[in-house]
């Protein structure tokens, strides 16, 4: 009310009005109010009942389904014992891919770090630039080389460390499920700070997080 009260009483807001010259300094308090509230009223009455109602309650939001499993968006906590606190995860072969990329490329960091590798591979997926799968995006080849070390290092891609594994696994099953990318700001790319790859000197760098460097492809 004191807001109110404040635009009431400033002159500048309301050119238009007289100022009755009487004694009495409240008498025209009333009428300005008067055309205050009757502008909000009208303003209000032009909203739409659904705005309203997002405005009063917040906005609905939208659950999404994978692999038959209604899911709302995650609210993530980087943490193990939030990880444990999850559903054992299951998966196809798109989760297995993840999960191996996540594994292979960021074990060694922290977990914020395992997350931004994985939100790294889904926006490529998301990407016109890049294949529209999982699998897709961590199997391919190009140059010469590989876009993932791990793929073309000539090791077996299994998963020894149990424990990297949990933490993998997990982080993929979140990720794929529909959790925010907050991490990257939208990154394709990353490397370790001990390379220097072209395309660092070409792509906004968004992000830095434990060992990896984070950049987005214009």
């Amino acid at each position: 009310m004191g807001a109110l009260a404040a635009v009431v009483l400033n002159g500048a807001a309301f050119a238009d009005v007289t100022v009755s010259q009487s004694n009495d300094p409240t008498a025209a308090l009333g009428g300005m109010l008067g055309s205050v509230l009757g502008a909000e009223k009208q303003a209000l009455a032009a909203i739409p009942d659904q705005r309203l109602t997002e405005l009063a309650v917040g906005p609905k939001v939208e659950t999404k389904t994978t692999e038959g499993r209604k899911t709302a968006p995650a609210v993530i906590r980087y943490s193990d014992e939030w990880l444990a606190a999850l559903p054992a995860p299951t998966g196809d072969a798109q989760w297995e891919c993840l999960s191996k990329a996540i594994y292979f490329e960021s074990r060694g960091e922290t977990l914020k770090g395992q997350f931004a590798v994985a939100e790294v591979i889904l926006n490529r997926v998301d990407s016109p630039d890049y294949p529209g799968s999982i699998c897709g995006v961590v199997e391919q080849r190009g140059n010469g080389g590989c876009q993932f070390s791990y793929i073309c290092d000539g090791r077996a891609d299994r998963m020894r460390d149990g424990e990297a594994m949990w933490r993998a696994e997990r982080i993929a099953r979140v990720m794929m499920d529909g959790a925010p990318r907050a991490l990257t700001m939208g990154a394709t790319h990353f490397h370790t700070r001990w390379v220097r790859p072209g395309w660092s000197n070409r792509f906004p760098q968004t992000a830095t997080i434990g060992a990896h460097l984070f950049y987005r492809q214009p």
